[in-house]
């Protein structure tokens, strides 16, 4: 299992380099971020031609590309991803803020997706073709076809027009967990009900399938034959190997729900990455959204090494050599 895991990160080196290489590149085929920020910022200046040489000599893009190419390498290789051109302070300092926001919501995201998907899969799948499964396919289906920001909406409106609640939409309402438990769940309750949803609907009409394949299986033809209870059967013995593929469309989806994130975080006014990444974008502060992107498929990456790791705990046939 060691040498395992020492070949796996090993091989995720290249992939993360590949990740950084084309960062920077994708940085270099937009238009000219000197030309963007001249226009709205001052420079003192006296005309537009030197006020572009002055900021790209500020940025360092007036060097040869492949010398750009190897400070940037070196400077993530470091833990150095550069400075923020907005508030001048460094991207892992203003990345270290807001990420525990981010974090927070996404578990909560994936509570609520694992909440809602694996007890509504596990009954849609053992009560095939009945009512309850029919019904259960339904919501699922619609939950599938509803964007988690328009779900996010008409929870709204219902928390509005029913409880006669909503909660604070604005940045500086926000309360790290710690620090005040109450008014930080009260903030991130709707989101992560919509994006956990919306994550779980997926989950849920995967692991359906997988149990009606596994339930056929010889070997839970044999448990049910020798008299044990259903939950015994459906539980030990079934639930397990069907949630191998689970686990794999679960590892996908902690890139998407960062990306997802990005839209609520937004509505909802959470000082988070997401938030965090709209406002980079608009104020073209490119070094922010490198970081940003190169983060996301760093946890992607090393997400997926530990979905393989966790296939060996469910599945005692898999054997890593």
């Amino acid at each position: 299992m060691r040498a395992y895991i020492i070949s796996r990160i090993l091989l995720n080196i290249p992939v993360i380099l590949l990740v950084i290489t084309l960062v920077f590149l994708a940085s270099h085929a937009l238009p000219d971020y000197a030309t963007r920020r001249v226009a709205s910022s001052l420079t003192g200046a006296t005309n537009l031609d030197e006020a572009i040489h002055q900021v790209r000599h500020e940025m360092g893009m007036d060097r040869p590309l492949y010398v750009q190419y190897f400070d940037y390498v070196g400077g993530v290789m470091r833990g150095d991803l550069g400075h923020s051109l907005l508030t001048k302070r460094p991207v892992l300092t203003e990345l270290k803020a807001r990420l525990p926001p981010s974090i927070e919501l996404g578990i909560l995201d994936l509570v609520v997706a694992v909440t809602v998907s694996i007890p509504i899969g596990v009954i849609s799948a053992i009560r095939q073709d009945t009512w309850i499964d029919y019904l259960l396919r339904f919501f699922a289906v619609l939950w599938l076809a509803i964007p988690s920001f328009y779900l996010a909406v008409i929870l709204l409106i219902v928390s509005f027009k029913v409880v006669g609640w909503t909660p604070p939409l604005v940045v500086t309402a926000y309360h790290n967990f710690p620090a005040d438990p109450i008014k930080n769940l009260q903030m991130l309750a709707l989101p992560a009900i919509a994006g956990g949803i919306a994550t779980g609907a997926s989950i849920m009409r995967l692991l359906r399938s997988q149990m009606l394949e596994v339930l056929r299986q010889d070997y839970v033809r044999t448990a049910w034959a020798k008299g044990l209870r259903e939950r015994t059967v459906v539980m030990r013995h079934a639930l397990k190997n069907a949630m191998i593929p689970v686990l794999t469309i679960a590892g996908l989806l902690v890139g998407a729900l960062i990306s997802g994130n990005v839209v609520l975080e937004t509505m909802f006014s959470i000082p988070g990455m997401g938030l965090f990444t709209v406002t980079s974008i608009k104020q073209n502060d490119f070094p922010v959204v490198h970081a940003i992107v190169l983060m996301v498929a760093t946890a992607v990456v090393f997400t997926n090494l530990a979905v393989d790791l966790i296939y060996a705990w469910l599945d005692p046939r898999i054997r890593f050599g």
